[in-house]
């Protein structure tokens, strides 16, 4: 994460490392398009994988975050002062501007703590209603559960923060420190002379998919390989995009002096790059196996949402993003999307982690208290 923190009133500094971030993103990508190239059947369903992930899902995330990113950079709303101007009503106006899809608003209430502005509830409140760039996936398939999840972070979030404040009173965990995030200041890299190209294969692969999500079938042997090049080709532009750009994800998401156009497509490949993870996984896992996964998780069905609850403790949006996939493809229950959902904190964790750890491994533990009720209470109610 290329971000600098600096503490204004002692004069301390938090850098956030960045060596050996983009190797690290380079190898893994380079380890999924060897993958791709494989010869035989283990290829075919390699290949078969990431085309379906990127036509059935990542033009759909792209297109929400065209969409969402687009609001955000059009409009000259500043939250900070907003905050300033609102402070008998933080909690939900913290559990709000968590669950809007992605991190930006999560990662501002955050900051606003650190800077002592609003209480320990309203930080509890936005991690538990943050959902972060799985949101953007959800919305993209499903916006009727997509949106369900939205309603349920406000609620939930909301209620937890007041219940925080009411047991330890506003001042609790009060930080000592200002402090300011900056970012790097880099508005394009160079995959960025790869937009072009990306946008040209996304907008033919956006009208497969919808055409695909209408069940739609084109029988053409033209529109057959177009389907097999726009899907290929966009998934291996996707990965190859994201694993060269020097930039975290954390950054790609949330910059906003950045481009519109940069910060879509490099979020999109983001969300891409985990989904196409998401569904190699779940591939390979019953290519070797041969184990049938729905009857297992079926079978372990009461473990299921606590699972997906100790994975949304995991920092960031990466393992969010694979277990919305894995709902979305009907191996995992809604009732365990709930409590992932509500228990994870995405890329807002990081700046409080680093400047706050005992608040913000507090805040996390407290979140998985409404995330079993609300996960269990489904299962056992619809499920």
């Amino acid at each position: 994460m290329n971000a600098l923190i600096n503490v204004i009133n002692n004069q301390k500094k938090i850098i956030f490392a960045n060596e050996g971030r983009l190797l690290k993103k380079s190898f893994f990508g380079l380890f999924i398009l060897a993958l791709a190239f494989q010869s035989g059947e283990f290829g075919n369903i390699i290949r078969n994988s990431m085309i379906d992930a990127y036509i059935q899902v990542s033009v759909f995330v792209g297109f929400t975050l065209f969409v969402f990113i687009g609001l955000d950079s059009l409009t000259k709303f500043d939250v900070k002062i907003f905050l300033s101007k609102t402070q008998k009503i933080h909690v939900p106006l913290a559990a709000f501007l968590g669950a809007i899809p992605g991190c930006g608003g999560a990662i501002i209430v955050v900051t606003q703590y650190i800077q002592g502005r609003i209480s320990f509830g309203s930080l509890v409140a936005v991690l538990t209603a943050t959902m972060g760039d799985a949101a953007f996936l959800i919305l993209a398939i499903e916006p009727s559960t997509g949106l369900l999840i939205f309603i349920i972070g406000i609620l939930v979030g909301s209620i937890s923060g007041y219940c925080v404040d009411l047991i330890h009173g506003t001042q609790f965990m009060q930080p000592k420190s200002i402090v300011k995030i900056e970012f790097e200041k880099i508005k394009k890299t160079f995959v960025s002379k790869f937009n072009i190209f990306w946008i040209f294969i996304f907008i033919p692969g956006f009208i497969m998919g919808f055409l695909s999500a209408f069940r739609i079938e084109l029988t053409s042997d033209i529109y057959n390989s177009l389907f097999v090049l726009i899907g290929s080709s966009g998934a291996i532009l996707s990965i190859f995009m994201w694993s060269l750009n020097p930039l975290s994800d954390f950054q790609c998401s949330t910059d906003k002096s950045r481009g519109y156009i940069s910060r879509v497509i490099d979020t999109t490949n983001f969300v891409t790059t985990w989904v196409i993870s998401g569904f190699l996984i779940f591939e390979i896992f019953m290519y070797f196996s041969n184990l049938d996964l729905k009857v297992f998780f079926d079978l372990w069905m009461p473990l299921v949402p606590l699972v997906a609850i100790l994975f949304g403790f995991l920092p960031g949006c990466g393992p969010q993003v694979v277990v919305a996939t894995f709902y979305l493809n009907g191996y995992i229950p809604l009732s365990a999307e709930l409590g992932n959902a509500i228990s994870n904190d995405g890329d807002a964790l990081f700046p409080a982690i680093a400047l706050t750890p005992k608040a913000a491994i507090l805040a996390t533990l407290y979140s998985a208290v409404p995330a079993i009720l609300v996960a269990y209470t489904y299962f056992y109610l619809f499920e």
